[in-house]
């Protein structure tokens, strides 16, 4: 599950602001409980206990179901997830001035995918899912969303930086996950991250998620499909490459050679040699936790 701090999320927020129920999480753990079982447990009446668990089966961190056999007359309780994501709002750098580009899912320059792969508008697949060739469908360039199990997309953004800017940060920003046929909320992937040719960073996505709806996903898209991704910023600055605070290479600004090329390369790659081959999936408007496409800062001074 990923949270951000709009009002969306605090339902969860407040479920999970009690020591009460967290020691049910706890106790619940990888099994099914009935109400009885935590009752017990923590001591408390099933009334009580059963007011506990709604609030958090309201807010999508536990499920329940009817027992069968001998508990058939019972309610048992599970987790619904494993994981949460908190994402805070972007850093400004406001002693910065700011080039920005919006980057659309589909604009890709180059590519070489295997399948499972495929696109989708917010209204429709483009063609047919798991046949490569539709990557150069025109109708890709509206696309929101793009998946495949291996190999690389390649984008290029027009460089805006002058000969006279002096370039401080490069920020990407994207909600990405891994790519698994329907989904798998476990399922680890490592993605090259190139920019300029140079390798920056290679991120481990921990999986492709379908756990909940996302936020924008279309209602027409299979709930069991994958339905969003994890935001991540890369951050490359003056002394090395970061993504959302912590670092991941020596690779620094003055290594991608900015004043040398009018456009700025960004290539996504799942290698065939990856430890965690598993796919990439990339969210754009209309999809995911995030209305945003791909999004470019650069960030610079202008010289004196």
């Amino acid at each position: 599950m990923e949270l951000d701090l709009s009002n969306l999320s605090l339902p969860v927020f407040e479920a999970l602001a009690s020591a009460t129920r967290l020691k049910i999480l706890r106790f619940i753990g990888n099994s099914q409980k009935s109400i009885g079982e935590i009752a017990t447990h923590l001591q408390m009446s099933n009334a009580i206990t059963t007011r506990h668990v709604q609030q958090m089966e309201d807010a999508g961190l536990l499920d329940s179901e009817r027992g069968t056999g001998n508990n058939r007359n019972k309610k048992l309780v599970f987790l619904r997830i494993d994981d949460i994501h908190i994402s805070f709002p972007e850093r400004i750098y406001q002693e910065y001035d700011l080039y920005a580009t919006d980057l659309s899912i589909g604009h890709f320059t180059d590519f070489m995918v295997e399948p499972t792969c495929g696109l989708a508008t917010d209204s429709e697949v483009v063609g047919k899912p798991d046949d490569p060739k539709y990557f150069l469908d025109s109708e890709r360039v509206n696309a929101s969303l793009l998946w495949f199990s291996k190999g690389y997309v390649e984008y290029k953004i027009p460089n805006l930086l002058r000969p006279t800017d002096v370039p401080e940060l490069l920020e990407i920003s994207m909600e990405m996950a891994s790519e698994f046929p329907v989904s798998n909320n476990v399922w680890p992937s490592d993605i090259s991250i190139y920019v300029n040719d140079v390798k920056v960073a290679v991120y481990t996505i921990p999986g492709n998620f379908s756990d909940t709806r996302g936020r924008y996903t279309p209602m027409w898209w299979n709930d069991q499909f994958s339905q969003y991704g994890l935001l991540r910023h890369i951050r490359i600055n003056k002394v090395d490459t970061g993504i959302d605070g912590e670092y991941y290479s020596d690779v620094n600004i003055c290594d991608l050679k900015l004043h040398e090329s009018p456009f700025i390369k960004l290539r996504l790659e799942v290698p065939v040699d990856a430890k965690n081959c598993g796919g990439l999936t990339l969210f754009g408007k209309g999809f995911g936790n995030h209305d945003q496409n791909i999004l470019v800062h650069s960030y610079y001074l202008k010289k004196a």
